[in-house]
């Protein structure tokens, strides 16, 4: 078995990640966890802490989609990064891929949610899988409807940028996606073999969120995308930033880093559909402002004007990062 070295970002997720943490721990997986927060303004860090020593007991959700035992504390198997500042997502993945990529035992680097659940079964099914891939996904299901998929893996529209979702929405007994049809594996569960992070290098950070993992997966060569069929993770879309699920819209915060990271990755990597893109996001805007979602739409034509976010919410950078080891 691969030793699998697993990395949560979190910011603000003091509300979920106590629930993450106990169902991933709950895998005879071997496996070292990092969880990298990114200067939270809430009490994300000392939620951490206290749940990890025991201090604070643990009820499992009532609304977990399969049965959750709470797992014996002290907790050994997790360190705790504190990043300087909220430099977005893949500068928090980059904090602990830096910290484990320092430990030659471990060869496949988990990026995973802090609002997922984690099936036990689910990490020796991602360690155990065949290796010669540079990105693995797995099927993500809904938390709250779990018997709906979110998707397998992702798909691009070279016009436009807009990303899709292979399967979404469709129900968890549907045969999983074929891997050659992916352009890219989520960063809400998205394991990455040494030999990709080796050869491709860090996340781009200038995204902040979302696309980090699309242009990381540009980045591949000669290594394929691959899903793990047996593996599923619950996720709780929406929790962190507002992003949107089966029956809600996202956030204007959402809104406006995905429309901002769509175009920028055009820019990018093809600019000659930024036409294309322009044009998609008027449309777009058009449709917010018919589906009464105008905070959604002003967001989408701040990003096609160039203009920055109303209001940033972005914590205040520190001086350098904390580590300590639960």
């Amino acid at each position: 078995m691969s030793r699998l070295g697993v990395i949560i970002v979190t910011y603000n997720s003091a509300d979920v990640i106590r629930d993450c943490l106990e169902t991933l721990l709950s895998s005879a997986a071997k496996m070292a966890v990092v969880v990298v927060d990114n200067a939270s303004t809430d009490s994300s860090v000392s939620t951490v802490t206290d749940w990890a020593s025991g201090k604070d007991g643990y009820t499992p959700p009532r609304d977990a989609p399969f049965p959750v035992w709470p797992v014996t504390k002290p907790v050994a198997r997790i360190s705790l990064l504190q990043s300087p500042s909220n430099g977005g997502f893949a500068a928090g993945v980059n904090i602990g891929l830096k910290h484990l990529l320092k430990k030659p035992d471990i060869d496949r680097f988990w990026v995973l949610n802090p609002d997922t659940l984690v099936p036990p079964e689910t990490p020796e099914k991602l360690a155990d899988a065949p290796d010669g891939f540079a990105l693995m996904g797995n099927r993500l299901l809904y938390a709250d409807s779990p018997h709906h998929v979110q998707l397998d893996a992702g798909t691009i529209n070279w016009t436009t940028g807009v990303t899709g979702n292979l399967n979404l929405g469709q129900t968890r007994n549907t045969a999983i996606a074929d891997a050659g049809q992916a352009a890219f594996i989520s960063g809400a569960s998205m394991v990455a073999s040494r030999a990709f992070v080796e050869a491709a290098g860090l996340m781009s950070e200038d995204y902040f969120l979302y696309y980090e993992e699309v242009d990381w997966a540009l980045r591949r060569g000669g290594l394929p995308l691959a899903i793990c069929p047996d593996a599923t993770v619950y996720h709780r879309a929406g929790t962190a930033i507002g992003s949107p699920t089966l029956t809600t819209a996202a956030s204007p915060f959402s809104t406006y880093y995905k429309h901002r990271a769509r175009m920028k990755f055009l820019r990018r990597h093809k600019p000659l559909s930024l036409l294309g893109g322009y044009v998609y996001g008027l449309a777009k805007a058009g449709q917010m402002v018919r589906l009464g979602q105008t905070p959604q739409a002003v967001a989408v034509l701040r990003v096609l004007h160039g203009l920055p976010i109303s209001s940033n919410k972005a914590a205040q950078p520190r001086n350098e990062i904390v580590q300590r080891r639960i």
